[in-house]
């Protein structure tokens, strides 16, 4: 959890639904999509997001190999290289001819920004 006051830039909570880690602005979770407080933008459909960067991928599986075994892990960096924050956000495994597409994205958007 941030140590940052709240209501400034960054602050994070807790998702009291599936106990990610959030920023402390979000009206709905970005990991289970829950609402957690009234927002009357998001209400009309109106959103403050906008999407920075998008990145899609898929791996297919040839279907004569043996299994194969995958971790999905997100790293993030300041502007002098430094490791800021490295999560494994799932793994699993792929059998032959299967396939698995993987969607990254970073929204962001300004706090108290109305639509």
């Amino acid at each position: 959890m941030s140590t940052a006051r709240a209501g400034a830039a960054g602050s994070t909570r807790t998702c009291p639904h599936c106990r990610a880690v959030i920023l402390e602005s979000s009206s709905v979770c970005p990991s289970c999509r829950h609402h957690l407080r009234f927002d009357p933008s998001a209400a009309r459909g109106a959103t403050r997001t906008e999407t920075a960067l998008s990145v899609e991928g898929t791996i297919r599986h040839p279907p004569e190999a043996a299994p194969w075994e995958y971790a999905v892990v997100v790293t993030i960096r300041n502007a002098r290289g430094e490791e800021v924050a490295r999560q494994v956000v799932g793994v699993g495994a792929l059998q032959p001819s299967e396939e698995r597409t993987f969607t990254m994205t970073v929204e962001v958007f300004v706090p108290g920004a109305g639509a």
